[in-house]
């Protein structure tokens, strides 16, 4: 499969460009950044080759994989589904439902495959985890805490604009619902959001069936407290996300390889545009009841 990316900020450098350049499935045809000069860097880097005009770049590819802003990446991606590009997506989708949902009905009109990049998803000890979690069922509560120390420790997204203004609900947020999505259902109704200190926020969530759950979500929390916990109790007694060791890059190669047989099946991924966009529509209500605008009450899919 013919790929190319879209982004050249830190995480297509750290992740994107060297997963994609190493996997033995695709030809990474080249790169397109909102600057040239660090396109040209990154491409000369990986030995591809760099674009000025994105939609040559879709010409001349299969698929993309975007390491944008979610903001920047719903309308681009849009435009290259329309273009008859497979789509390897990052969280979130998109910062506004319309916007994601202009995006999937782009997927549906062209009959792309898409797969959006929770990495939790994607990493084998937690995707396992997850997997048998969503058998055994039976569930009475669960609580996740996803706490990161992007403004407050070293981080190199901690200049990142998006993530200044939206916080960690929109950051971390898909991490925590990845998880407890598959596992618990869907979430029909947000029961509280409350702000705590710094951009944490705090959710409870309900979902199909009456479990319901706690979310944490920081990115201000101190340095030593920081990390990333789902703990699910119930029937068959008390059990935790695995802790793993595996980096993002090996993760962001196996999404790649779920975006290579969807598009070989035809078949939706598990974390298609569409997942994607339920949570979108999850991160978007939440936002809506911490801003007093609205009520927690989601539409079903």
């Amino acid at each position: 499969m013919r790929i190319g990316l879209l982004g050249t900020g830190p995480w297509a450098r750290m992740v994107h460009a060297p997963a994609l350049a190493a996997h033995g499935g695709l030809d990474f045809v080249g790169v397109w950044g909102r600057r040239a000069d660090a396109a040209k860097e990154l491409a000369d880097r990986h030995g591809t080759r760099p674009y000025d005009d994105v939609d040559a770049l879709f010409a001349d590819v299969d698929a993309v994989a975007v390491a944008l802003p979610p903001d920047v990446q719903a309308p681009l991606a849009e435009r290259a589904a329309r273009a008859g590009c497979h789509l390897l997506l990052d969280k979130p989708l998109a910062l506004t439902v319309e916007q994601g949902r202009a995006l999937v009905d782009a997927t549906r009109a062209t009959g792309v495959a898409s797969v959006v990049f929770f990495t939790t998803r994607f990493r084998p000890e937690t995707a396992e985890w997850i997997a048998r979690q969503a058998d055994e069922g039976g569930w009475f509560t669960a609580r996740a805490e996803w706490l990161g120390a992007v403004f407050t420790g070293d981080s190199p997204f901690a200049a990142s604009p998006w993530r200044r203004e939206k916080g960690a609900l929109w950051d971390v947020g898909p991490h925590a619902l990845s998880v407890l999505l598959p596992v618990l259902g869907d979430v029909s109704r947000i029961a509280a959001a409350a702000h705590g200190p710094g951009d944490t926020v705090h959710l409870v969530l309900e979902h199909e069936g009456g479990t319901t759950s706690t979310a944490t979500l920081s990115l201000t929390a101190p340095p030593a407290a920081a990390g990333a916990t789902v703990e699910l109790r119930g029937a068959a007694g008390v059990t935790r996300l695995p802790e793993t060791a595996e980096g993002a890059a090996e993760a962001l190669a196996r999404a790649a390889d779920a975006l290579l047989a969807a598009a070989a099946s035809g078949s939706p991924d598990p974390c298609d545009a569409a997942f994607a966009l339920r949570v979108t529509e999850i991160l978007a209500a939440s936002q809506s009841l911490l801003d007093g605008t609205a009520q927690g009450v989601l539409d079903t899919p």
